[in-house]
């Protein structure tokens, strides 16, 4: 006879069910986060090496705070923000387009000669050609456009190492831009509509109207975006921090305009106030960049194929459009950097871009955040990158520091910004992330 005997009815429902191993895989997408682990789960992220922009953001406030220290009558003063904002602009756009490149994990030597060449093709239609300046900056955004095609069809089709072939149109671009211009010669840019993107400032309503309404759009976007979330039962921010965050975009945007919308002229008899053009150009660029990787397919696309080509192959991905594109936004970009460095010196130069140009935005891309092995960088790194870039040029010049000083810092700040990124990386292979 059987010894089994059944169990109690009781204990049998007492008996909690089994997790369902779906519910345990999605949860944390369901889930409404709190303050408390909303900051928990930043915390983790911080432990497994993701530092986001943390380490520049860092290093920009503790230069602001040494330069303001040394020179508290004229670094934080009205006019130099202006002069900070303007010189941070070309730098920013051009390792902005520099950002798709190294989401791949390559690299495009050619981008600062690029923007050279593009800004001599517009510069030498306006003064050979008397076309209007739409037509000049459309030609020069093509020319960008072109250089980026071919650059990404030899990487991409051909399978030459980025490095060679940038490294090539590095030295050949220059020579088309000597060619254009004349060697010793200089293309001076009259244009009033060019020379206003880096030398004048858009009305004090305009700059209020303007940061008014990014601030309403910002929180209407967030707002929209936590009551589609919570429609669709996914996992979200919390309310307070969403909050926090508007508050803290909406100080800095409307302190800075205030700040700008001063009247900065030593004369009183002139007055010199408003928020540079090139200012919400930049802006435009940052968040149209913001959004395509973020938000859309296409830049979902960049991401995996700079983590794992192969995956992404395999996945359906076409690899090979995502290489050429990225090489055409880099070059589309840096045309429009060559545009705005055109305006702020005032005409086109042979050896426009070249030098420390390229070597600045991609130091500014990798300071702000930007990983030189792919797969990790956001738009921002750009900004945030060029800001210390600019800040470290615009504080040891008003020092009167000697040059070499100014490579040696700025070199120390992009071996330091390497370091943490290799040191990040490794640490998040540790702990699977």
């Amino acid at each position: 006879m059987s010894t089994d005997s059944p169990q109690p009815a009781e204990t049998v429902a007492d008996t909690p069910p089994a997790a369902d191993p779906a519910d345990s895989a999605f949860s944390a997408d369901t889930r409404v986060q709190t303050v408390s682990s909303a900051l928990s789960d930043y915390g983790a992220r911080l432990r497994s090496g993701d530092l986001g922009s943390l380490p520049a953001i860092f290093g920009l406030a503790v230069l602001v705070i040494l330069f303001y220290g040394l020179r508290p009558e004229t670094f934080l003063s009205k006019l130099n923000l202006a002069n900070l904002l303007t010189q941070t602009m070309p730098v920013a756009i051009l390792a902005m387009g520099l950002v798709f490149v190294l989401l791949l994990g390559e690299i495009d030597l050619s981008a600062g000669v690029a923007s050279g060449s593009a800004a001599a093709v517009m510069g030498k239609l306006l003064i050979n050609s008397g076309v209007n300046w739409v037509v000049a900056v459309i030609a020069a955004l093509i020319t960008g456009l072109i250089i980026g095609a071919v650059i990404g069809a030899l990487v991409a089709v051909v399978r030459i190492p980025s490095f060679v072939v940038t490294l090539a149109f590095f030295l050949g671009l220059q020579g088309i831009a000597l060619k254009l211009i004349g060697e010793g010669g200089t293309v001076p840019i009259h244009d009033n509509v060019i020379m206003a993107l880096a030398n004048k400032n858009m009305p004090v309503w305009l700059g209020w109207t303007l940061a008014v309404v990014c601030v309403v759009l910002y929180a209407g976007f967030q707002l929209l975006r936590q009551q589609r979330q919570a429609a669709k039962g996914l996992s979200r921010q919390p309310m307070a921090l969403v909050v926090v965050r508007l508050v803290i975009m909406a100080i800095v945007l409307i302190g800075a305009t205030a700040i700008l919308n001063q009247d900065r002229a030593a004369s009183p008899l002139i007055f010199l106030g408003g928020v540079p053009w090139g200012v919400p150009l930049v802006a435009v660029l940052f968040l149209i960049c913001t959004f395509v990787l973020g938000r859309t397919t296409y830049g979902r696309h960049v991401y995996a194929v700079g983590g794992n080509a192969e995956a992404a192959r395999r996945a359906g991905i076409s690899v090979l459009r995502i290489r050429m594109s990225v090489f055409m936004i880099g070059s589309a970009l840096a045309a429009i950097s060559g545009i705005v460095a055109a305006s702020r010196l005032g005409s086109v130069t042979p050896d426009a871009g070249a030098g420390n140009t390229l070597l600045y935005a991609v130091g500014a891309a990798v300071i702000g955040g930007t990983s030189l092995f792919g797969g990790k960088g956001k738009a921002r790194d750009a900004l945030i990158g060029g800001l210390v870039i600019a800040t470290i040029d615009n504080g040891l010049g008003l020092l009167g520091a000697k040059a070499y000083l100014n490579y040696l810092i700025t070199g120390g700040f992009l071996l330091l910004a390497a370091s943490i990124d290799a040191l990040a990386r490794r640490r998040r292979s540790a702990t699977g992330r």
